[in-house]
């Protein structure tokens, strides 16, 4: 079965850093695109970024270009997020994505987060 399965959330100061891992498993990892999104109590759900299928292309939310940097390990199945200067309005639970087509269907999984909190 498919399986996304975040860690490396916690609790950090305004400006520090944290890393994001997302083990995959279950599905084609290098032919999948896969994507962070956060959402916060009582918010929808937004896209952080995203990476195509080996790593040609990325985007990112306005509010966190240049701060942070999505990547992808085929090899692994992991997929990451480098989060660098954080902001107490980064503060939400972080979710892996997947996109992948399966007999002409497309196929979207999520992982059950890793909560991220950045508070002074």
């Amino acid at each position: 079965q498919v399986q996304l399965v975040e860690s490396g959330g916690g609790l950090v100061q305004p400006g520090g850093s944290l890393r994001l891992s997302c083990r995959a498993s279950g599905f084609n990892f290098g032919r999948s695109l896969m994507a962070w999104w956060r959402q916060d109590l009582g918010q929808g759900r937004e896209l952080v970024a995203q990476i195509t299928k080996g790593g040609e292309s990325t985007i990112y939310h306005d509010s966190v270009k240049g701060r942070f940097t999505i990547s992808r390990d085929d090899a692994e199945h992991t997929l990451y997020l480098q989060m660098n200067s954080l902001k107490p309005e980064d503060t939400a639970r972080y979710y892996c994505y997947t996109f992948y087509m399966e007999n002409d269907r497309g196929e979207v999984y999520w992982g059950q987060g890793t909560q991220v909190t950045v508070s002074s």
